[in-house]
């Protein structure tokens, strides 16, 4: 999905300024061909040839078929500007939120910055990647029942959903990938334990919600190798939901690691000073 830019904007008629003011006023910094059509109360086919007019002079710049975004008019080369990268995924796949080490960074817990985006989405597609500008969104497929836990923010005048960071927490001790890896995790999961966010009801019951138990056994693990203080109670709500079988702290490491029975869990990445 890449966007892609003409020369810098020319003159523009009368009837496609008052077009392009009728986009701002309904405010779509992001608009689709149909979102077009109902706004300026045209045909979807007219509605199509007029954006893609737009874009070839430089007004709108292409996202992907049928979505166009608008370029601010101070912009000084549309080649030049760059579109909000939330908005564009959260528009693209939505129903969506946007969750991993993009919502670990939003609620700072981790120090590390990421260019590229996580997006969950119930949406049905076979990509699993989109290239959006100098950026790419990693896609996760969910079922809509497992959307839970998510917030809702403004990015300007587009509303988006991000994970809030009891279920960010959850979803990169399911996915360790998601949050940088199981070294980057245990650091994301000591940081929430020592912030403003931390509510260990909350985590429990997300990760049964969830119900994927290799997560318990993930938390488990690292409320004693992190030396969590208070977190007793929910050190026996680990135990009391891990599954049998040996799981991988890391299943994007090969190396087999040393098992550590307890809590059913093959320990193959190296915390590091975090332990």
């Amino acid at each position: 999905m890449q966007l892609k830019y003409n020369l810098p904007p020319g003159g523009i008629s009368a009837g496609h300024r008052q077009r392009l003011g009728a986009l701002g006023r309904a405010n779509h910094p992001l608009v689709t061909s149909r979102e077009a059509s109902e706004t300026w109360g045209v045909s979807l086919d007219v509605a199509r040839r007029t954006l893609a007019q737009m874009a070839r002079n430089g007004w709108l710049a292409r996202v992907r078929r049928g979505m166009y975004v608008l370029v601010p008019i101070e912009a000084q080369s549309p080649a030049n500007w760059r579109a909000d990268i939330w908005q564009i995924a959260s528009k693209t796949l939505e129903p969506c939120y946007l969750g991993g080490w993009t919502a670990c960074e939003y609620w700072e817990l981790t120090d590390q910055i990421f260019r590229d985006i996580v997006v969950f989405t119930s949406k049905r597609t076979r990509t699993r990647r989109l290239s959006v500008q100098d950026a790419t969104v990693h896609v996760v497929v969910i079922a809509r029942e497992k959307f839970f836990g998510t917030v809702s923010k403004w990015r300007d005048s587009t509303r988006v959903m991000v994970s809030d960071p009891s279920r960010t927490v959850i979803d990169v001790l399911s996915r360790p990938s998601l949050g940088g890896g199981a070294s980057h995790v245990s650091e994301i999961t000591r940081n929430y334990f020592a912030s403003e966010h931390r509510n260990d009801a909350v985590l429990a019951s997300y990760a049964l919600r969830l119900g994927n138990r290799t997560v318990f056994k993930r938390l488990g693990y690292l409320l004693e190798a992190l030396d969590i203080p208070d977190a007793a109670h929910l050190i026996d709500a680990c135990r009391e939901n891990i599954s049998s079988g040996v799981s991988p702290l890391d299943p994007g490491i090969r190396t087999k690691g040393r098992i550590v029975t307890r809590w059913h869990l093959r320990v193959n990445a190296d915390l590091g000073d975090r332990e």
